[in-house]
């Protein structure tokens, strides 16, 4: 059996391309670099992260992108011989009047080697991807972005034929589908099968509404007709079920005949006091991803066991094909930062930081503020578990308060926590907290914060998480360890919580390692290793 979902923490909107006996999953990856995360299987169940493409500048320009923009809904084929990538960077989140947007191509005959740099598409929506038809020709589908206030924003699904030698779009766009009266009709994927194009889409929006829409036609163009028993799948019927959200996915052909769908999910922490349909809970690992076994019946496709995700799902007819354990501690001895370690919105370069400068340690130059949009030094990864310990040892020298190195859990630009060295003027250099709600700042210590004896060089920092709450710890030694007796809602650090002040909710919590110095004089911390391991 398979349990769900697949990919734990943020992994939302996936994509799945099979290559002979392999798989491959890309999901999004919004205003974190490198964009697009592509993940490998050989048996639906086991799955290891192995490219992260969208790597350097030539092909993603992320700086001063709004807090869930960038790489929007990946779609990840394979076609002739190599590997095409289609990704979104949207320019602009907030508001329901202009969606600006970049659509992008880029192909590699390896799903490890180097991307080429991308070909524009088009720019007017997002969620695209590419379809490659039997007789040849190349199609591009995308949502339409409507700004006109007096008509709903997601205009339609267009289609377009793509021409590679001249690599670029060709003949007319034209509006092949409207949605039903889910609204928010976008993430279209187009299959051919018996005779018939398949048009899959995602609606409802990507809340506890979502769901997925699949529509027919014996023409590429159209008119499409819907599922008779739509929708495809979605958990909103379902509030009592654990993976939620259930919507925005694609299928996969197995080299053993089956069939299989791969969808966005939420696992929510709920509330006790709270009625169950009022509020369903927040999702602090994000948007995940979840596979479901799928059968097809008069020439359309279902979900085994009934129209809504499960936790269980039967394995395909493949043997079991597992990878070695990632290691829970990484010590920075290796030449690039792991692929599970991302930096916002700007490629890992000397700009904010070094794997070279000191032999064994990650070197991180203090840059901006946690608000910035632009030249933030800040390395994390995922949260993917409810319960788990990080763990980090620091060296930092500040003389000014505007300096503070150490570890931070973060959402956005507006919802984050850390816990760091600074310096005080009345009692030199320090550990303080500070969090941050909706971009108001507190600072749990105030007045009582941990004065760092003169003989210590080095602290240790730990965030505890346990299900709706986290904490910091510290220590001079690694052994000895100091609680920072507050607690920090990890709700806080969820789309659902972000949704009921902000527009742009579509990440998930982060733990990592930062330094700030708005001095402008780039003082730099050392980092000794860091260790995120489940309890």
């Amino acid at each position: 059996m398979i349990t769900n979902p697949i990919l734990t923490g943020f992994n939302p909107d996936p994509s799945i391309c099979r290559v002979g006996e392999d798989y491959y999953i890309a999901t999004s990856t919004f205003e974190w670099f490198p964009g697009v995360m592509i993940y490998h299987s050989k048996d639906l169940k086991n799955w290891k992260l192995v490219s992260t493409p969208v790597n350097r500048i030539s092909q993603l320009n992320m700086l001063g992108n709004p807090d869930s923009g960038g790489v929007w809904a990946p779609a990840l084929s394979y076609h002739d011989g190599k590997f095409w990538l289609i990704y979104s960077d949207v320019k602009e989140v907030q508001g329901n009047n202009w969606k600006d947007v970049y659509n992008y191509l880029i192909t590699c005959e390896t799903i490890d080697g180097e991307w080429s740099d991308p070909v524009f598409m088009n720019s007017s929506g997002f969620d695209p991807s590419l379809f490659h038809d039997d007789n040849g020709k190349k199609y591009f589908v995308n949502m339409v972005w409507d700004y006109r206030p007096y008509h709903h924003s997601f205009y339609g699904i267009a289609l377009q034929e793509y021409d590679h030698e001249q690599k670029k779009l060709i003949g007319k766009s034209e509006i092949i589908f409207k949605g039903t009266d889910r609204k928010l009709t976008e993430a279209p994927h187009l299959y051919k099968l018996n005779g018939y194009y398949y048009l899959l889409t995602a609606e409802g929006g990507t809340k506890y509404e979502h769901a997925s829409t699949i529509a027919r036609s014996k023409t590429i163009n159209g008119v499409y007709e819907v599922h008779p028993d739509n929708p495809l799948i979605s958990s909103w019927s379902h509030p009592e079920i654990e993976l939620q959200k259930a919507g925005h996915g694609s299928i996969v052909h197995t080299h053993t005949d089956e069939w299989y769908f791969v969808h966005l999910t939420g696992r929510p922490l709920k509330r006790p006091e709270t009625p169950l349909l009022e509020n369903r809970g927040y999702c602090p690992l994000g948007r995940e991803t979840a596979i479901q076994k799928m059968y097809w019946e008069n020439d359309w496709p279902y979900i085994e066991g009934g129209n809504f995700p499960k936790k269980e799902v039967e394995s395909p007819a493949i043997d079991e094909v597992p990878w070695e354990n990632e290691p829970t501690k990484i010590d920075f001895d290796q030449e690039k930062l792991p692929l599970n370690f991302q930096t916002l919105r700007i490629p890992f370069t000397e700009e904010i930081g070094s794997l070279s400068a000191r032999k064994g340690y990650l070197r991180l130059y203090g840059r901006e503020s946690f608000n910035s949009l632009f030249y933030k030094s800040l390395v994390a990864r995922r949260w993917q578990h409810f319960t788990f310990e990080a763990i980090t040892k620091v060296e930092f020298s500040p003389s000014s308060f505007l300096q503070l190195a150490g570890m931070t859990n973060y959402y956005n630009t507006k919802n984050w926590s850390s816990i760091h060295i600074t310096f005080n003027e009345e009692k030199g250099k320090i550990i303080d907290v500070m969090d941050s709600d909706n971009g108001r700042i507190t600072m749990p210590l105030l007045g009582n914060e941990v004065v760092i004896p003169d003989n210590v060089s080095a602290v240790f920092f730990k965030t505890i998480v346990n299900h709706n709450h986290y904490q910091y710890a510290y220590s001079f030694d690694g052994e000895q360890w100091t609680l920072i007796e507050y607690l920090f809602d990890s709700l806080k650090l969820s789309d659902d919580y972000v949704v009921e002040t902000q527009e742009g909710f579509f990440t998930g919590a982060f733990v990592g390692m930062f330094a700030i110095d708005t001095t402008g004089s780039r003082l730099f911390a050392d980092f000794d290793f860091f260790e995120y391991e489940e309890k």
